[in-house]
């Protein structure tokens, strides 16, 4: 049991990390254009306080036998951080600065204050509640963040805004920590990454009916004149919203959350 507990936490670790670097490609053309240009910061900052609040969880001193949750996250909390000030860099809107900067301080306040009241104020179980509460409330409201992506994908019958490879990365993350949790008897882990698991599940259904749906006039799909905004609002919420929401401005399709 342990053996096992043990090889999907490193398989969890492995898939993870794979979903931390997917943004690379879009900082690349950040950095190249020297310029944010569309691109939301959001996902990034929202992606670190999960991270941190993860990676606290899985210490020693707050849930025992969850020390690979703690590697991994912390990981991912230092390449977000990195993700976070690389944009805050390239940001021309200074008043969208402004804003980003303000969550970022939010974050680290959040975060801080998670900290000092779990090893001030609680101990021993009661820590782990507290910690284990507030990191999977966090996991399971970024795990669901492409719902509204897989609308998109019923709606316009294509799927050319959900990647098959990161679909499979999620799918395969959430099971690795799914299992992790169940076989470590740690709801905080089982719950969120289950529901991490299953909405993998159902991206991958997704592609696999869409993938190769064609139009009765052409291959790729675009609003009617009289929908335009609300497209267009749609497109922008789905990027802000965290999973899909890291790769490009024209593909909201990328960065993946991780609740470990």
């Amino acid at each position: 049991m342990l053996i096992a507990h043990f090889i999907f936490g490193i398989f969890g670790n492995i898939t993870a990390l794979t979903l931390f670097l997917a943004p690379l490609i879009t900082f690349w053309t950040i950095i190249k254009n020297k310029s944010t240009e569309q691109f939301s910061g959001f996902p990034y900052v929202s992606t670190l306080l999960n991270c941190l609040l993860s990676a606290w969880y899985g210490l020693p001193f707050v849930s025992p036998n969850n020390l690979l949750v703690s590697t991994v996250n912390g990981t991912g909390a230092a390449i977000e951080l990195c993700y976070v000030i690389v944009f805050l860099f390239y940001i021309r809107d200074k008043k969208y600065r402004v804003k980003i900067f303000g969550l970022l301080v939010i974050v680290l306040k959040f975060f801080a204050l998670v900290a000092l009241v779990s090893l001030l104020a609680l101990h021993g179980h009661a820590r782990k509640l507290f910690c284990g509460f507030a990191a999977a409330i966090f996991s399971i409201c970024m795990y669901a963040s492409p719902l509204s992506i897989m609308r998109t994908v019923i709606k316009t019958k294509s799927v050319k805004y959900m990647p098959f490879f990161l679909s499979l990365c999620v799918f395969l993350c959430g099971t690795s920590w799914f299992i992790f949790g169940l076989l470590g008897k740690d709801p905080f882990l089982a719950v969120p990454n289950g529901v991490g698991s299953a909405l993998g599940a159902m991206q991958l259904i997704l592609y696999a009916v869409y993938k190769d749906w064609k139009k009765k006039d052409s291959n790729t799909w675009s609003p009617p004149v009289q929908e335009e905004g609300k497209a267009g609002a749609d497109h922008m919420n789905a990027m802000e919203m965290g999973s899909y929401g890291q790769t490009e401005a024209h593909n909201p399709s990328g960065k993946y959350v991780n609740g470990f």
